[in-house]
């Protein structure tokens, strides 16, 4: 959520800098209820003073002789129209309030300085490449033939037993899987510096309110039907961010480098208004796995922790050999809650082009300041927000899609990356079961 305090200073710089992105500040909007809120203030505080006026009358009125009972009833009548009046200027400015704290989460975060100009992720712009795209003397073929030559690929019963965009692994494809899990969790807490933490899979509205998931999209969400508000995560970013939330760190337990978690969960996303896209196989499923970075850290360690933490999801892409390339996000293809993003995009040779494996964002005070997520700054002694950082390091699905199409053999076999062999129980090629 942006800083109510900087809107109000300069509506038109913060429209203009929304307007990056391509969102549109309404700022008639904003100035309404924001001046409706400060009215109502204002005219509570009179009558506040109006009725410590008209309760003090009571001991003048006593004082000119009239009873005690007299001078009461003589004032009451007013301090009851006054509680009266009090009463619904409270609930008026309950109700501006409500609505001005929604139109506050409902605006998106302000695009960081280096954040390109454009509209659509045609206009995102390439800073890196590492390894060339793999060549084939063989006729190239995607990861769901890929895994069904092995025999161990099944969208069919996975539609069976569930719907469509869901899949079922057998033997050395889920086992690999697993593999993938095991070395990226063990990579970024031994090499990387990150704290293994478990999650929940189920949160609450607070919890997706605090990272920005909702209000704006909870169609995206899958909501459980209970009587309370627990919805299934759509990435890790939302239970293991809001470890912070309504918390004060102190500067001590942030360490040199900020608190890194590294955990690894389901996701669960509806897809909503994607239809049709990327139907086939796992590029875009309802149900997937990753390993999931977060990052919370003093605002001066906000710009090096995005580039550390990029930097740590590209490591287990050059380990696993896998060619990609990273780009930075336009404005208008910025996430909501985000001030800057790099996308790391792994080749994918039946695709012949690069497909987002991981994406890294720093969303500075943004989140941090709905969670209230803070830390105490032993400068002043005061507490002061946080900022956030996170990213897949890797969503695990898609880099086992990546290296069932990189490693295939003319033969349908699949070379087992050199990393993950040793959790593989030295399998060094998956076969054909068939």
């Amino acid at each position: 959520m942006l800083d109510i305090k900087a809107v109000r200073k300069d509506p038109k710089g913060i429209a203009g800098q929304l307007a990056r992105r391509g969102y549109t500040l309404d700022i008639a909007a904003f100035t309404a209820l924001d001046a409706r809120r400060k009215q109502a203030d204002v005219d509570s505080q009179n009558l506040l003073a109006e009725r410590k006026s008209a309760s003090k009358k009571i001991g003048e009125l006593i004082g000119q002789g009239m009873s005690v009972d007299e001078a009461k009833a003589s004032v009451n009548e007013t301090l009851d129209k006054i509680a009266s009046q009090i009463d619904g200027l409270t609930e008026q400015a309950r109700q501006v309030q409500t609505e001005l704290d929604d139109l506050l989460l409902s605006i998106p975060n302000i695009p960081d300085e280096q954040v390109p100009a454009g509209a659509t992720e045609d206009d995102n712009i390439e800073v890196s490449r590492w390894g060339e795209p793999t060549k084939f003397d063989f006729k190239v073929r995607d990861h769901v033939e890929v895994g069904e030559a092995l025999g161990e690929f099944d969208t069919e019963t996975a539609g069976k037993i569930t719907g469509s965009r869901f899949t079922v692994m057998y033997g050395g494809l889920a086992r690999m899987h697993r593999a993938l899990t095991q070395y990226m969790l063990n990579t970024h807490t031994q090499e990387h510096g990150y704290r293994e933490i478990y999650v929940p899979y189920i949160v609450n509205k607070e919890s997706l309110r605090g990272t920005g998931q909702l209000p704006k999209f909870e169609e995206d969400l899958f909501k459980l039907r209970s009587d309370q508000d627990y919805y299934l995560i759509p990435t890790a970013e939302v239970p293991v961010t809001n470890v912070a939330r309504d918390r004060i760190f102190e500067d001590s337990e942030l360490g040199n480098e900020g608190i890194r978690f590294a955990c690894h969960t389901p996701c669960f996303r509806s897809e909503a208004g994607s239809y049709g896209r990327d139907t086939r196989g796992m590029i875009r499923q309802h149900q997937f796995e990753k390993v999931e970075l977060v990052q919370l850290v003093r605002p001066s360690q906000s710009a090096d922790a995005l580039e550390a933490l990029t930097g740590h999801a590209e490591a287990i892409l050059q380990a696993l050999k896998l060619p990609y390339r990273k780009v930075i996000l336009c404005g208008g293809d910025l996430g909501f809650s985000a001030t800057k993003t790099y996308d790391l995009e792994v080749w994918l040779p039946a695709q012949d082009t690069y497909r987002e494996i991981s994406s890294c964002s720093s969303f500075a005070d943004y989140q941090a300041r709905r969670m209230q997520a803070r830390w105490r700054n032993p400068e002043t002694g005061k507490p002061e927000l946080l900022h956030t950082v996170n990213g897949s390091g890797l969503a695990v699905g898609r880099t086992l899609v990546a290296i069932l199409e990189n490693y295939q053999c003319g033969d349908g076999s699949v070379v087992v990356p050199d990393v993950l062999r040793p959790y593989m129980g030295g399998v060094d090629v998956l076969k054909s079961t068939g």
